[in-house]
């Protein structure tokens, strides 16, 4: 149904830690970010290139309906299933992988595939990013990238109730 190169981006954490060992043993840097990217808009794309800059490789460990109602981020939320934003995120470039995740932080999953570069917006202090520790003490880095000014989800569903 869908095209299978969007499909492909779409693995388990264990295909990304097969691949991303591979590409870290041949010294290529793993980063990984995470979100729920409701509704992708322009913010969503320059974090998510900004991100890839970092790096070699990009992870993105993706919320799963489920764990976007554990955020409380608003009623009704998530706008688009898990399944439509794996999609559309998988159309950008920028995005190498894409891993679901059902916890309400990426910790497990950043335990797990031990990237070498941990991306939050900034918004957050590096050291209050879920999984610093972990990539800290494997001497990786943690860094924060400025959101573009006047891009929000909440604001675009409160833009289309207008």
């Amino acid at each position: 149904m869908f095209h299978t190169q969007l499909k492909s981006k779409l693995q388990s954490k264990e295909a990304v830690l097969k691949h991303t060992s591979v590409l870290q043993a041949h010294g290529k840097k793993m980063v990984f970010t995470n979100g729920c990217f409701d509704i992708l808009h322009p913010g969503h794309v320059d974090y998510l290139c900004q991100a890839r800059d970092l790096g070699d490789f990009l992870i993105l460990g993706l919320n799963t309906d489920a764990s976007v109602r554990k955020l409380n981020k608003a009623p009704n939320r998530p706008v688009n299933d898990e399944t439509s934003r794996a999609l559309v995120l998988a159309g950008l470039a920028c995005i190498d992988a894409i891993v679901l995740f059902d916890e309400e932080t990426p910790y497990e999953l950043i335990r797990y595939l031990q990237p070498d570069v941990l991306v939050k917006g900034d918004d957050y202090q590096p050291e209050q990013i879920a999984g610093y520790d972990v990539v800290v003490a494997k001497g990786g880095q943690v860094k924060t990238i400025p959101f573009l000014k006047g891009y929000s989800t909440t604001a675009l569903i409160n833009k289309i109730r207008v």
